[in-house]
């Protein structure tokens, strides 16, 4: 449909929009005089959150640029139960020390992205650990868990997948999409919140919160998700051989991420271009389209305009830089590196460095002519890499023997 509001025209036009629960009236609540109050949650799994996190986080700032108010829910109490949404089997459950630790090192990364305060459109920060603990069993089953009906949930795809894999789903773990819809009742009572946003995979779970709304409080509530960022080849995004791809830099340096925005499929490109930067869409339209080569000036500008979003500017241009003097010969001094406290083989500083997963891959990375030591091609998988050299697989990545 062709949107009213700047807000959904813009997640249209640059691709974030899958789902809607009832788009007309959210574009025309989104349109109107009074700025809407949406919410995304974070559970605090681990010390940084990931580019799986990514679509979320420009959601909440566009709308916030679209003179919005955004609401970061920290999931201190949700991560003590597990969302079993897109999971095979349950989560860690982590301790509240570990909990308390992951949201304190998270929190830094909102600042990058959104502006803080107490004006009607800043954003603002809660814990659902603050309504969530609090709760009496007895009484929250009689008011909200009556709502709930078990043949829907059982229908949900974060319910059928386990079920369908007999592959057990906890009783704490089957909790969890009650006490997200709970979340949600409880952002639109304290902050008149009408817009819960996610991935697709939460489709079922702000679904039940809008529902809940609804039936407790007779409100008018919202649920809008992003389609599952793929890339071209059917690979989830985000996926590398060293893991994850971590928004802090304390996890991964900054010219990993540059370099993996760098390493983005031609096909690829202009999607993230549209997602992941705020470049305008003429510009990405005329990047998009360089023929041949020249796509990767397009690519070193998404690994740029993506980094100076999540780390400052200064710290993509530096790997901008880095990138430039490693392809024209020099070592530069961001590139990831291995520490060593002694000279170790090729397929140990592939394996070192992240560039092979294993021995055997570093092997066949070797044996198919991908692999350099200060440039030179190596032949031999028993040749010795000391402190100080380059090292390099393939033509992108590179990578620095140090001594520890």
């Amino acid at each position: 449909m062709t949107y009213k509001s700047d807000f959904l025209t813009t997640l249209d036009a640059r691709g974030f929009i899958h789902q809607v629960t009832d788009p007309a009236a959210l574009d025309a609540a989104a349109a109107g005089p009074v700025p809407i109050t949406a919410y995304v949650g974070f559970d605090c799994t681990a010390p940084s959150l990931h580019i799986g996190n990514l679509v979320s986080i420009m959601m909440l700032r566009h709308l916030q640029q679209s003179g919005h108010r955004p609401i970061v829910v920290m999931g201190g109490g949700t991560t003590k139960i597990g969302d079993p949404s897109g999971k095979d089997e349950a989560r860690q459950l982590l301790d509240d020390a570990a909990i308390g630790t992951n949201m304190a090192s998270i929190r830094r990364i909102f600042e990058r992205f959104l502006t803080f305060g107490d004006g009607p459109t800043d954003a603002i920060m809660v814990n659902n650990d603050d309504w969530l603990s609090k709760l009496a069993y007895v009484p929250f089953l009689r008011d909200i868990g009556r709502h709930f009906s078990i043949n829907r949930m059982l229908s949900f795809d974060s319910v059928k997948l386990r079920l369908d894999r007999d592959q057990p789903l906890s009783f704490i773990e089957f909790n969890y999409m009650i006490f997200q819809a709970y979340d949600y009742l409880e952002l639109n009572r304290r902050y008149t919140c009408t817009l819960q946003m996610g991935g697709s995979d939460q489709w079922g779970n702000i679904v039940n919160g809008t529902d809940l709304i609804r039936r407790v409080d007779s409100r008018d509530a919202y649920g809008l998700t992003t389609p599952l960022i793929t890339r071209s080849d059917g690979a989830k995004m985000g996926k590398t051989a060293k893991g994850a791809v971590w928004l802090h830099e304390d996890q991964l340096p900054h010219f990993d991420y540059w370099q993996f925005w760098r390493n983005t499929h031609d096909a690829d490109v202009g999607k993230f271009l549209r997602l992941f930067t705020e470049l305008p869409l003429a510009e990405i339209a005329r990047l998009e389209a360089l023929p041949g080569a020249e796509i990767n000036h397009a690519k070193e500008v998404l690994a740029t305009e993506a980094t100076a979003l999540c780390r400052g500017r200064e710290a993509a241009q530096a790997a901008a830089e880095t990138a430039r003097s490693t392809f024209e010969g020099g070592s530069g001094e961001a590139l990831p590196s291995f520490a060593v406290t002694a000279p170790v083989t090729i397929l140990d500083a592939l394996v070192g460095l992240g560039f092979a997963a294993s021995k055997g891959e570093a092997r066949r990375l070797v044996t198919q002519g991908g692999a350099r030591i200060d440039d030179a091609p190596v032949v031999d998988e028993a040749a010795i890499v000391a402190p100080g050299a380059k090292v390099s697989a393939g033509k992108k990545r590179h990578g620095l023997i140090v001594a520890e």
